[in-house]
């Protein structure tokens, strides 16, 4: 069959309804009580005049009202759009001028004065839903635009499950980071969603995917009484496909408004947290750091399991959270918003990723040919299975993102380079799009962060090229600095680098900042990390070695 993800989470309410399903700042909902809100939700937005097939942005933080929503928009077969609240009114423009958005649901007021600007600039938009008090701004922006403000108030509506039958070719279009160019909306089919991002329902049994909605029900039942806390922001790619897959587990979600790491911590007891979902270094590294701040304070026993996906998660940090709780098993998931789940990386002693033969994934060269088995040979990784339908709007970029191959596969290739050993295991290099030429050697720029983020002084790293007059390109890092650590020479993080790299990998230039700028969910923003090495370029501070080192603050 195939599946909709509304008809799933109403298979496990109707299967579990008294278990919790959220834990949201210490506050538990039902299974059962989260169907009957978000039906309210469903009502309220159909009430509002939002159809099927319609898209309606969640311009939110983390909180109860964007679960619902989320649950609320795909029972009415409308299809949600994720937007990052951390953009400036132009970045937002972009968003709901590309959706199409003919609703947006928002809630602080800072987003509300930034939605203020551009209101009037949104062609489809019709509906403007405000949690809690309405701005002036907003409200008198809206009211020269003709679109209308309502306040976000579904406690008058249904609660009854009353909506059209769904088919599983409804869709969810997600868009990505944008952190190396402009965003991009993701179609999935909801079928298709199910099967890649929630691993058919059945995450912890490669291609066993559940077959029908009673199979869906039955593994519901008996699932353990398991606690998840989603550390990223639900407008990450990585936190949506975690909340789902735990729905659908009929697991208890432990969400909350923002990330706070001490606060994490200490959920771990309050709440009972059995695994936490972070992604990568940019959460890693400081949950490490309260992790060991905290141990002799806070009863971590019910801790078991640290998943990682969306980010690089170095040896580095991962063993500053075993020196914390030496038993925990830490999983780091591969995958993309254009591939969803495509398995865990077995992490290296160099701090190489490396995946053992899978069928969700091959290696492919420009002609999309596969690469042969310990040829050597940098390929393109390309994944296999249920893909995503396009970009919503870009039939090119679609096409250069989602080829079919001469079999008539349809394959997800989004720039990672590898290589294949002889065994078939597929060691991931980096993306394509940060690979640094210098003097005509090819440097990835994840396997030196990898190595930087083993330096006991470093908090965090980017790795980016900048000019260079003699090799084209130098590599490049731009490095955070522990609080409890002197802040290390260039030299230093060279010889440091030199017991893992090649030599045409070693940094030439080290900025020093106060710190590494990336998105709420710890994604890398590789823009500014580069106009950060480019100021340092410039500064024209290089050494009689060719190399520099420079010291600046960001306030980020």
């Amino acid at each position: 069959m195939a599946f909709n993800l509304a008809d799933v989470f109403e298979t496990v309410a109707d299967a579990v309804p008294d278990r919790i399903a959220l834990t949201y700042e210490g506050v538990d909902h039902s299974y059962q009580l989260l169907e009957r809100e978000s039906n309210q939700v469903a009502h309220m937005l159909s009430n509002s005049g939002v159809a099927a097939g319609e898209h309606v942005s969640l311009f939110l933080k983390n909180s109860l009202e964007h679960v619902t929503t989320i649950l609320g928009v795909i029972k009415l077969r409308a299809v949600p759009i994720n937007v990052n609240y951390r953009y400036t009114p132009a970045e937002l423009l972009y968003i709901f001028e590309n959706s199409d958005s003919v609703a947006i649901v928002v809630e602080e007021s800072e987003h509300q004065e930034n939605l203020a600007q551009i209101i009037g600039q949104i062609p489809a938009l019709r509906t403007v839903l405000v949690i809690g008090e309405v701005s002036g701004a907003l409200a008198d922006a809206a009211a020269q635009a003709g679109v209308a403000v309502a306040p976000f108030a579904p406690e008058g509506h249904s609660d009854v499950r009353d909506f059209e039958p769904r088919t599983g070719d409804e869709l969810w279009v997600l868009y990505t980071g944008g952190t190396t160019g402009y965003p991009k909306g993701v179609m999935w089919r909801h079928d298709d969603f199910f099967h890649k991002p929630l691993s058919g329902g059945n995450p912890y049994e490669d291609n066993n995917p559940r077959k029908n909605l009673g199979e869906v029900a039955a593994a519901a039942k008996e699932f353990p009484d398991l606690a998840f806390l989603i550390a990223a922001p639900l407008m990450h790619g990585a936190a949506l496909y975690s909340l789902f897959t735990f729905l659908t587990l009929g697991a208890r979600l432990v969400l909350m408004r923002s990330f706070d790491p001490d606060k994490v911590v200490r959920s771990i007891e309050s709440d009972k947290v059995n695994v936490i979902l972070i992604v990568g270094d940019g959460m890693g590294s400081p949950l490490a750091d309260a992790m060991n701040e905290l141990k002799d304070e806070v009863d971590m026993s019910a801790l078991f399991s640290i998943t990682s996906g969306g980010a690089i998660w170095s040896v580095g940090v991962r063993e500053r959270m075993l020196a914390a709780k030496p038993e925990l098993l830490l999983r780091d998931n591969f995958g993309a918003s254009e591939s969803g789940n495509d398995g865990a990386f077995e992490v290296r002693e160099d701090g190489t990723l490396a995946m053992p033969p899978t069928p969700k994934m091959t290696v492919l060269d420009e002609k999309l040919e596969p690469i042969e088995p310990g040829s050597g040979e940098v390929g393109m990784i390309a994944r296999i299975g249920n893909v995503p339908l396009g970009y919503y709007g870009d039939e090119e970029k679609s096409a250069r993102t989602f080829p079919t191959l001469p079999d008539g596969t349809r394959v997800s290739v989004l720039g990672d380079m590898a290589h294949v050993e002889a065994d078939g295991t597929i060691v991931f290099l980096g993306r394509g799009s940060q690979c640094i030429n210098t003097g005509g050697e090819k440097v990835f720029a994840e396997e030196v962060e990898a190595c930087l983020h083993a330096h006991p002084a470093v908090a965090d790293a980017l790795v980016v090229a900048s000019p260079d007059e003699r090799m084209g390109q130098k590599v490049s890092a731009v490095v955070a600095v522990r609080p409890d650590k002197a802040a290390p020479t260039l030299e230093e993080i060279q010889e440091h680098c030199r017991t893992m790299l090649a030599g045409y990998k070693i940094p030439r230039l080290l900025v020093l900042v106060d710190e590494i700028k990336r998105t709420p969910a710890g994604k890398a923003d590789y823009r500014w990390a580069k106009d950060a090495a480019l100021g340092a370029s410039e500064s024209g501070a290089v050494s009689s070695a060719g190399t520099s080192v420079l010291r600046l603050k960001y306030l980020v």
